[in-house]
């Protein structure tokens, strides 16, 4: 069972008497990704983050963890999973080595091998300096880290993290953003966010969640290179705006674009090409033609924002078809 995949999940769906939570949801993650579930609230992501962690059974569908099955084998999956939930119900009023001894010896630990954990998660999750501080007497950033700690604390192979870094300030964020990455060396992490940036800057691959159903599943630069293929092209130009729009709209490879000022005389002009066109011979063709001088020719970078809502957008323009 241990060389597939550390996630396996085949059709799930999860009905409500009123609604469909997800949707014949299918996507495996591999043994030491760090795999981001990315979609705004409400499209499923802390529904899948409970099923996968034995919180919550499934309508219909299978689900495996290290080659377990979560629904007929949930303590063999309890052993190898960590979960941090989203409000994590941490006892504020215990001291932190004490809660998470206390941690520890509910899943099952030893108390030697308790102790030593302890010492490896405390400094693993920069807990050291507040180990004997009361949990609640902590700030957001440190309770996150509690919870991480948690959820380490028995050496599982797979670490589930749902909204990590909500409610955190930008310093906080980048320490826990950073904590992810090194737990990455060590055991498969799956993160699920609203949060764009945390998936580009964290993770190896994301699944794009909309409405209970994956829309895309690929690793950042895949996704960003099957959107450059549609030919986005930026170029800077200055000419007349009059002039730039009666000759771009002549133009049939140019789907669409737009035209805003920009520094000095130049005009920025986005352009959208019709299939998979590269319009950068063709601009530079017009502007060498015209005499109109160019300071800028490329082809632009998509942020994940932009696939998203692209994806997005798609997604609710087939619905309505």
């Amino acid at each position: 069972m241990s060389d597939g995949p550390m996630i396996e999940v085949e059709h799930l769906t999860k009905r409500y008497t009123r609604h469909t939570a997800v949707s014949d949801v299918s996507f495996h993650v591999g043994r030491g990704e760090i795999v981001g579930l990315l979609g705004p609230n409400g499209a499923g992501k802390s529904t899948i983050m409970r099923i996968l962690s034995c919180y919550m059974p499934a309508s219909t569908g299978t689900v495996r963890i290290a080659g377990f099955d979560v629904f007929s084998q949930p303590d063999e999956v309890r052993r190898r999973i960590g979960y941090m939930p989203e409000n994590n119900p941490l006892h504020k009023e215990m001291r932190v080595k004490e809660y998470l001894a206390f941690r520890g010896a509910l899943k099952g630990l030893s108390r030697s091998k308790c102790r030593e954990r302890l010492e490896v998660v405390l400094h693993q999750c920069g807990l050291l300096d507040v180990a004997r501080k009361l949990v609640g007497h902590l700030s957001k950033g440190y309770q996150q880290r509690v919870g991480l700690a948690d959820a380490l604390i028995h050496e599982p192979e797979l670490i589930i993290l749902d909204e990590p870094t909500i409610g955190l300030d930008p310093n906080q964020i980048r320490s826990v953003r950073q904590l992810i990455k090194d737990l990455g060396q060590k055991h498969t992490v799956l993160i699920s966010t609203h949060i764009l940036p945390e998936v580009e800057m964290t993770c190896n691959r994301v699944l794009i969640l909309h409405q209970g159903k994956i829309l895309a599943a690929d690793t950042t630069d895949n996704l960003q290179r099957t959107m450059s293929d549609r030919g986005k092209v930026v170029a800077e130009i200055a000419a007349p705006v009059s002039d730039l729009k009666l000759c771009w709209d002549q133009i049939p490879e140019i789907e669409n674009f737009d035209l805003a000022p920009a520094e000095g005389d130049y005009i920025r002009c986005s352009f959208l090409a019709h299939g998979t066109t590269d319009l950068r011979p063709i601009i530079y063709e017009v502007a060498c033609r015209n005499n109109w001088p160019m300071r800028e020719l490329s082809r632009s970078r998509y942020s994940l924002e932009d696939i998203f809502v692209r994806i997005t957008r798609a997604d609710r323009e087939e619905e309505g078809t």
